[in-house]
């Protein structure tokens, strides 16, 4: 008999900081088989199933992350201490201290792990210092848990939700609720890439009995199989094929190849995403946990504001319920109402990473929705949709403009560059104006001629497409952060629209398609997927549903099939695991 080769196997069930454990990997599935089979063996023992996926859940962290598995335990501890303090004082002093101390804590966590190396960088180009410091290793989804407990100490300290350790007797039932907050805060499929969950919605399943029928069963394997398409399909082939080419260096791509690239990111980020958010929210369904929706077909949007209600929908409601809410949200005047958006914005974009470009990121969307709240409190044509995103793209455009005239006078460009960008940039800004023409003027006329309704939708057109286009254009700085990149955030940004302002041209569209044919067609069906009416969502689920669970396999396997065939040598990490 041969024998057992003991090294693979300590391989795989160990940490490998070259390879930690991601959803999409052939190593987690078969250890997630494993699991849930011992799950269903103590699925009808609450407390013995809430304790087991709580250590199951700190393993597959420490195989995520290393041992940094301890930060998590030593966060969900601590706060969780303080949830109970908050429960028993009553005096408002002590528990705003309480409440201070945990968000201090918490965010100086994530400040050190974060933003030490970006702060001293800032430092040291502002000062021409030359302060160094040791490399600080980013513990995945640091970001996601720590936001996750600030949630629950903030809910108890508002009073909105009461302390897991309340009405608790005795030393037994103390630990049985640590045990709970732990599994609530490590829960594995949402632990390093969201969504985020928030405790008064997640707690109260923990004590609840298993209930999954078949409808259950067949809805968690459709999100599995749809999550996994579109991240090991769509986004990890346009990604690793033609999007992280063009962004490692635009100056060797042309203007349109730029532009398919940016158009080809606003697909792959998506598509990532929504496909992790997807599997984590069928992972946790066949456990019988029920995680809130994160993505709604959000290039949808007809509105800045609307983006932000379908894009990441569990952070900008975290973002509005305890940062904006908390700065005073619209209850202070109109112009802190704006000064409170870009606030948060800016913070939210300084959330995802640690350069400057995620806060420009942040900034633009900041100010756009500040103008878009601003056109649509007023009661004339300015509060149509499309206007509001017309202006947007206009003040957008005058700043850009702005920053081209700043650039020319001090030296970084030179005049020709200077005047191709400026003509690219107002050919764009006409292009937006007539189209605000033809969709208020169709408008206009179809509810004359047809209905109400024909006109709006109309309108509605030039509204999605404008506000997809921004929103491709913010994904640039975004993009131009990611931390494999050759030059910097700065260089990248300048240098990709720089090419798609100076040197565009459509001659050469057949001869690119031609030569990244699959890419573009896996981009074609990302856009296909998500545009389809949501009507046809929901004809495809009740079919699906139909099939006979052999059938239901059969789709499964297929689906892995297909990532095995189109699948790169190395598993592609989910964009979000760098936040």
């Amino acid at each position: 008999m041969n024998s057992v080769d003991w090294s693979k196997i300590i391989e795989f069930i160990t940490y490998d900081p070259s390879r930690p454990l991601l959803f999409n990997s052939a190593r987690f599935f078969l250890l997630f088989l494993i699991a849930y089979g011992i799950f269903l063996l103590l699925r009808k023992r609450i407390f013995a199933r809430t304790l087991y996926l709580f250590l199951f859940s700190i393993y597959f962290y420490y195989l995520s992350s290393g041992v940094y598995f301890w930060l998590l335990l030593v966060s969900t501890l601590i706060n969780f201490g303080i949830g109970h303090a908050l429960h028993r004082e009553t005096s408002d002093g002590s528990r705003k201290l309480l409440i201070t101390l945990s968000v201090i804590y918490n965010l100086g966590v994530l400040a050190y792990f974060k933003y030490t190396n970006f702060f001293i960088g800032t430092v040291n180009e502002l000062g021409g210092t030359t302060w160094s410091f040791r490399h600080i290793f980013l513990p995945v989804g640091i970001s996601f848990y720590t936001f996750q407990v600030m949630s629950y100490t903030i809910d108890v300290y508002r009073r909105k939700i009461p302390s897991l350790s309340e009405g608790v007797a005795g030393f037994g039932e103390w630990c049985r609720a640590l045990i709970d907050f732990g599994f609530f805060v490590s829960f594995f499929p949402q632990l390093v890439a969201g969504p985020i969950v928030r405790a008064a919605e997640f707690i109260p399943q923990l004590r609840q009995p298993l209930q999954l029928n078949r409808d259950q069963m067949g809805q968690a394997f459709l999100l599995i199989i749809g999550g996994l398409f579109k991240k090991a399909v769509i986004s990890d082939y346009i990604s690793v094929n033609f999007v992280d080419r063009v962004f490692d260096n635009p100056g060797l791509y042309s203007g349109l190849e730029n532009l398919l690239a940016a158009y080809g990111y606003a697909v792959q980020i998506y598509c990532d995403f929504s496909g992790y958010s997807d599997m984590a929210i069928g992972l946790a369904l066949l456990m019988g946990f029920r995680l809130p929706e994160n993505f709604r077909t959000p290039y949808q949007s007809a509105t800045i504001q609307d983006f932000w209600r379908r894009w990441h929908i569990s952070l900008s409601s975290w973002l509005r319920d305890y940062l904006y809410i908390s700065l005073g949200g619209n209850r202070k005047g109109k112009v802190l109402t704006y000064v409170n958006l870009m606030i948060t914005m800016l913070l939210g974009g300084l959330w995802h990473g640690a350069s400057w470009v995620f806060v420009i990121w942040g900034g633009l969307h900041g100010l756009a929705l500040a103008v878009d709240r601003l056109f649509s409190e007023t009661r004339q044509w300015l509060s149509k949709p499309v206007v509001r995103i017309g202006g947007i793209w206009l003040l957008i455009l005058l700043i850009i403009q702005a920053v081209l005239f700043w650039r020319l006078n001090s030296g970084q460009i030179d005049p020709f560059l200077y005047e191709q960008m400026s003509r690219a940039n107002g050919t764009l800004g006409l292009i937006w104006l007539i189209a605000m023409v033809l969709a208020v003027g169709g408008d206009w006329l179809l509810g004359k001629i047809i209905s109400a309704k024909a006109g709006a939708k109309w309108s509605k057109f030039f509204s999605v497409l404008m506000v997809f286009h921004f929103v491709s254009l913010c994904w640039v700085f975004f993009r131009s952060g990611a931390a494999a990149n050759t030059f910097s955030p700065t260089e990248i940004t300048y240098a990709m629209l720089g090419q798609i302002g100076s040197s565009f041209s459509l001659e050469l569209a057949r001869e690119i398609i031609t030569g990244y044919s699959g890419v573009m067609l896996l981009i074609g069906l990302g856009f296909f997927l998500h545009f389809l009416p949501r009507s046809v969502d929901l004809m495809a689920e009740k079919l699906f549903l139909r099939l006979p669970a052999v059938g239901q396999a059969f789709i499964l396997f297929l689906v892995i099939w297909i990532v095995i065939q189109t699948a790169s040598a190395d598993v592609v990490p989910f964009i979000y695991f760098q936040f």
